[in-house]
């Protein structure tokens, strides 16, 4: 466990976590949490994926015509094509730019907040910085955390759009894990389809 006491402003919003210069494992551990990172095996959902060679086709066409130069344009151009498809298969609830507010030190938004009957998804998209980006999610988790019923399952995904990344908070023993596996788009969508799947059909 970290050793390092962080100092967290009284009022703090998630997208501040993303410009401070903690690490990861401190933030959560300011929080009551501890921390790993491991390579994980994912669970993964078989079903037929009827929209994926449609899905493909329309990321890759598209690519060669946009600037992805910010958040925006990733989020709504490469991550929403893939949560609305997520929806289709696990007909779960989702909300965009939800806020949610824990405390002073745990507010903000929630780029897609996907809540299917046992388990919550949060994916929150970035321009860059994957592990900081991580430890944005991570306070988001937390907070979720401390608003939702104990029996959810609480996942999260950070991505650029191009890439993204998992991790999960385990309620019982209060950690957080990240997920050193890396998934790319278009090249590992169906992978990355099947594993966010089965998270909301856990």
């Amino acid at each position: 466990m970290s050793k390092i006491a962080v100092q967290i402003e009284a009022s703090c919003s998630f997208a501040d976590y993303f410009k401070l210069n903690y690490e990861t494992e401190d933030v959560v551990n300011y929080f009551g949490y501890s921390y790993r990172t491991d390579v994980l095996k994912l669970a993964k959902d078989w079903r037929e994926l009827d929209r994926l060679p449609n899905l493909e086709m329309r990321i890759r066409e598209s690519v060669p015509y946009i600037s992805l130069n910010n958040e925006l344009a990733r989020r709504e151009l490469l991550i929403a094509p893939v949560v609305i498809d997520l929806l289709h298969y696990t007909h779960a609830k989702l909300r965009i730019g939800y806020g949610l507010k824990a405390s002073e030190q745990l507010r903000g938004e929630l780029d897609y907040y996907l809540e299917a009957q046992n388990s919550l998804l949060v994916v929150e998209a970035k321009n860059a910085d994957l592990q900081k980006g991580f430890t944005q999610l991570a306070t988001q988790l937390i907070a979720v955390d401390k608003l939702v019923g104990s029996d959810a399952k609480l996942f999260g995904a950070i991505s650029t759009g191009n890439v993204w990344q998992f991790g999960f908070l385990n309620r019982i023993d209060k950690e957080i894990v990240q997920d050193f596996n890396l998934y790319r788009v278009p090249a590992d969508l169906e992978e990355l389809l099947r594993i966010s799947i089965a998270m909301l059909v856990a």
